[in-house]
C-alpha cells in the first residue's frame, strides 16, 4: 500500500448536534473519533485537528486558527505536520469507514496525474473529507487561498477540490456516512446492531476497551463454546473460553500470539468431546 499520512478533522463546532462533543460520540461501543483512526491504524502520522482527549492509538494534535475557522483552516493547520507524498484526509464522524476504502483512495490517487482522489457518496456526490491528496499541490492551494483571502478560515472546500484534478472513488456507500444529526447517530447505532456485523462489532469494542491488539478466529472459538455448553453443561461455555484465553495468555507471554489462542482452543474442544463421549452408551 502506498505510503501516507492521515489527518483528521475533529473540531467542528457540532451545531446540529446542540454542540455536543461529536468525535467523543459512541457508536457500537466506540468514540466516533476512535473509529476513524482504525481505519487508517496504517498512517505514517495521524493528525488530529481538534480538542486534545484520550484516543485508541497515538496521534499528533493540532489546532486551526481561529478556533472554529473552518475545514480548510484545519486543514491548512493539519498539513504543517505532515511529510509523507500523500495525505488522507477524513472527517472524524465516520462510523462505518474501513481500512478498503482507504487503500481505494490511496491507489486511486496514484493513478496517471491524478492530484488526489476522493470518495463519492450513494448519490454520486464528492464527499471531499473522505479523500486522499497528493501533499504538493494541496499544500500549494492552500498556500494559493490564503493569499488570496487572507487566510483560510470560514473559505468553502470546493474552493480547494475545484482546483485539484481528482479521481472519483465509488466506495461502499456507507464509507462516507457521517453523523451530522442525533438522527444520523440513532440509525448508526441501530446498523451496527444488525444481525449480520454484531458479533464483528462486539469483538472489536471488546479489543479496544481492553487494549487488545490479537486477532483470533472468532469461529473457532464460538465452536469451542458450543461444543462446551452441549458436551458438559451450558455455564461451561463461558468459563471455558476464559480459561482458553488466560492459557493463551500465558503462552502469549512467550510469543504465542494468535497460535497460542487457536492451540489451547483446540485442546479445549478436544477434551470436551471427550467429555459428552463418555456420556453415551456403550
Amino acid at each position: 500500500m502506498t505510503a501516507y499520512d492521515a489527518i483528521v478533522l475533529a473540531g467542528g463546532a457540532a451545531k446540529r448536534l446542540g454542540g455536543a462533543d461529536k468525535p467523543g460520540l459512541r457508536v457500537g461501543g466506540r468514540a466516533l473519533l476512535d473509529r476513524v483512526l482504525s481505519a487508517c491504524s496504517d498512517a505514517g502520522t495521524t493528525v488530529v485537528v481538534g480538542g486534545r482527549r484520550p484516543t485508541v492509538r497515538a496521534v499528533t494534535w493540532a489546532r486551526e486558527e481561529p478556533r472554529g475557522g473552518g475545514p480548510l483552516a484545519a486543514l491548512g493547520a493539519g498539513v504543517r505536520h505532515t511529510e509523507a507524498e500523500h495525505l488522507l484526509v477524513l472527517s472524524a464522524d465516520l462510523p462505518f469507514l474501513g481500512a478498503d476504502t482507504v487503500g481505494a483512495l490511496l491507489a486511486a490517487a496514484g493513478l496517471g496525474d491524478a492530484e488526489g482522489a476522493v470518495c463519492t457518496d450513494g448519490d454520486g456526490r464528492d464527499q471531499p473529507l473522505v479523500a486522499v491528496y497528493r501533499a504538493e499541490p494541496l499544500r500549494r492551494e492552500l498556500a494559493l487561498l490564503a493569499a488570496e483571502h487572507g487566510g483560510l478560515a470560514g473559505l468553502p472546500l470546493r474552493l480547494l477540490t475545484h482546483e485539484l484534478r481528482l479521481s472519483r472513488v465509488a466506495a461502499d456507500p456507507l464509507a462516507s456516512f457521517d453523523c451530522d444529526t442525533w438522527e444520523d447517530i440513532a440509525s448508526a447505532r441501530a446498523r451496527i446492531r444488525e444481525h449480520g456485523s454484531v458479533l464483528d462489532e462486539w469483538i472489536t469494542a471488546v479489543k479496544n476497551e481492553l487494549a487488545i491488539e490479537l486477532d483470533v478466529d472468532t469461529a473457532v472459538l464460538l465452536d469451542l463454546a458450543r461444543d462446551a455448553a452441549h458436551g458438559v453443561a451450558r455455564p461451561a461455555a463461558p468459563l471455558t473460553t476464559f480459561l482458553v484465553g488466560y492459557a493463551a495468555a500465558k503462552a502469549s507471554s512467550d510469543g504465542g500470539g494468535a497460535e497460542a489462542v487457536a492451540e489451547a482452543a483446540r485442546k479445549a474442544t478436544a477434551l470436551a468431546l471427550r467429555w459428552a463421549d463418555e456420556t453415551e452408551t456403550p
